[in-house]
Order: C-alpha cells, then sequence, then structure tokens
C-alpha cells in the first residue's frame, strides 16, 4: 500500500486572510484614540503630582523661614534641601513640558509654573501651573 497526500487540503484561503486583516485593522482604529488619550491623562497627572510636590517643599520653606516665602523658586533647589531640581510641568496638547517659572500674580498662559511672590499680595506663595486650558475633565489648570 502506498500512501498519496491530498493536495489543497491545508491552509488558509484568500478570503479568511481577507477577513483576518480587516478585524485588526478595526480593533487597531479602536484602540489607539484610547492608548493616546491615556497618555495625556498620564501627562496630566503627572504634572499634578509635581504641582503637589513644588507645594510641599514650599510648605516646609515658609516653616523653615519663619514665615516667610522665597522670593524665587529657584531658592528651594540650593543644596537641595527642598527640591533637587523644579520638577516639569506637563500641560499635554497646549505647551511643551517646561519647568520654566513666571513670577506674576495670576497664570498667563505660558505654560510652565506661575509663582506669585508679590509682597503684599493676598495670594503670596501660590503657585499654579501657568495654563489657562483645560484638563481631559473640563477643569481649567489654575485650579489646582
Amino acid at each position: 500500500m502506498s500512501k498519496t497526500k491530498k493536495w489543497g487540503a491545508s491552509g488558509f484561503t484568500l478570503i479568511e486572510l481577507m477577513i483576518v486583516v480587516a478585524i485588526i485593522g478595526i480593533l487597531a482604529a479602536i484602540a489607539i484614540p484610547k492608548f493616546a488619550s491615556l497618555l495625556r491623562k498620564s501627562g496630566e497627572g503627572a504634572s499634578k503630582g509635581n504641582l503637589g510636590a513644588i507645594r510641599s517643599a514650599l510648605s516646609i520653606y515658609y516653616g523653615d523661614m519663619e514665615g516667610q516665602y522665597p522670593v524665587t523658586l529657584a531658592a528651594m533647589t540650593v543644596n537641595g534641601k527642598y527640591l533637587t531640581a523644579l520638577p516639569v510641568a506637563k500641560s499635554p496638547n497646549y505647551h511643551s513640558d517646561s519647568a520654566a517659572v513666571v513670577y506674576q500674580t495670576i497664570a498667563n498662559d505660558g505654560g510652565g509654573w506661575s509663582y506669585d511672590n508679590t509682597a503684599l499680595d493676598a495670594n503670596l506663595g501660590t503657585v499654579l501651573v501657568n495654563c489657562t486650558h483645560t484638563d481631559t475633565k473640563g477643569t481649567l489648570w489654575t485650579t489646582y
């Protein structure tokens, strides 16, 4: 008895392969926008965390200096006692990541941080994200 091999009995047809490629394309079209949204939300979370770190260091500085805020935020990085370096502010889709500080009483939408160092201002020592846009939840960056 001799064994013969049947030709054409194994493999995929062209239509089966096209269906698989179409399904992968549909899944990719759904997943890529969700991934971009997750990247934006992670940048927003990083900014909120960095803002909290600056405010915490500022509070410790205020206590150490017996009720005096620093004139510049760079004063908190001297010798690394409060901060080793100013963290970056990330406001995705609006400004590039920046650790720049603007010294003013209100945010002007320039990116980075806004620090109020005006001596007689009621908001002295206030640090904000220097962005007047909204985050993914519709909250203004300056309200954090």
